[in-house]
């Protein structure tokens, strides 16, 4: 067939052409924003959100409605949630990132290719001409852009609920230091950032598992599946010389955020880390995605 011969001879080359000339910056940016605007539509996207906005909901009005929060149980900052409302937000983050952050970044890394290979529009996307390489790489930025915007919303929905039932004042840090809320509200920010800059490591690897089978939902529990095993063996004493390699090692380290001044070790061993995994499974993505007979 034509359309077959043109679109499998073109497997490995035409992603670098695709990238480097033809509809050039201009169409990148458009078909970015369309995959942007794509992914944030979708009730799916729109559910997950909700869902991590409702963490911070529920842990306030359980705070709320109970008597007394004994110190030292239930997760760290729970016990002074009831004494600054800004703590909600903090803690909610912290309940967030063993399990429902790397999952829902699971389910938009692992849907970036094989969603459109299981509804049979990659091929019309590489032949648009969007470009192997091209269409990777805004496949990726989408994922990471609902890396930062999960953790924006745990932090923004936290604040919102705890300034609504709590009081809000100067918050002690973890060093004794005392700041104003504004700039509390900046250390906010600064976690989310954090958070965003641990989970693009996973979204690497969901990209590239996502590059290996047609079935999303597949890609999706495998993602959440090695997220899930690289916590596990973070935790084992007997890998303790493996410890610093898993993508999953600095994911608690924000709390260095929350000292004064701010402990920038942990930000950067993090975002160092982060970036070894987005080269190792980018090039892995790039070297399956662009030999891939989309046909197949």
């Amino acid at each position: 067939m034509p359309s077959s011969g043109s679109e499998t001879a073109g497997a490995p080359g035409a992603g670098g052409s695709g990238a480097g000339s033809g509809a050039g910056g201009g169409s990148s940016l458009s078909l970015l924003a369309s995959e942007l605007k794509t992914l944030f539509r979708r009730r799916r996207t729109l559910a997950m959100l909700l869902a991590l906005a409702a963490i911070p909901v529920l842990i306030a009005v359980a705070v709320r409605l109970s008597s007394t929060v004994p110190p030292g149980r239930g997760p760290a900052f729970l016990d002074r949630i009831t004494q600054n409302g800004l703590f909600v937000a903090v803690t909610a983050l912290l309940v967030s990132v063993p399990l429902f952050l790397p999952l829902t970044i699971g389910v938009v890394a692992g849907d970036t290719i094989a969603g459109e290979a299981s509804l049979g529009t990659l091929r019309y996307l590489l032949v648009a001409p969007a470009g192997r390489i091209r269409l990777l790489l805004v496949k990726y930025a989408g994922a990471l852009a609902f890396c930062l915007a999960a953790p924006i919303t745990v932090a923004l929905a936290g604040a919102a609920i705890g300034a609504a039932l709590f009081p809000i004042g100067p918050v002690t840090l973890l060093s004794g230091d005392v700041i104003e809320p504004p700039q509390a509200a900046l250390r906010l920010v600064l976690i989310a950032a954090y958070l965003a800059v641990s989970l693009a490591g996973l979204s690497a690897i969901g990209l590239f598992v996502s590059t290996l089978t047609v079935v999303p939902v597949g890609a999706m529990a495998a993602t959440v599946v090695i997220s899930v095993a690289s916590q596990i063996a973070d935790q084992l004493p007997q890998l303790e010389w493996l410890h610093p390699w898993l993508f999953s090692h600095y994911w608690f380290g924000f709390a260095d955020v929350l000292r004064q001044p701010v402990l920038w070790d942990s930000f950067a061993s993090n975002a160092l880390l982060q970036a070894g995994y987005v080269a190792v499974f980018g090039a892995l993505a790039y070297g399956r995605f662009v030999t891939k007979d989309i046909l197949s």
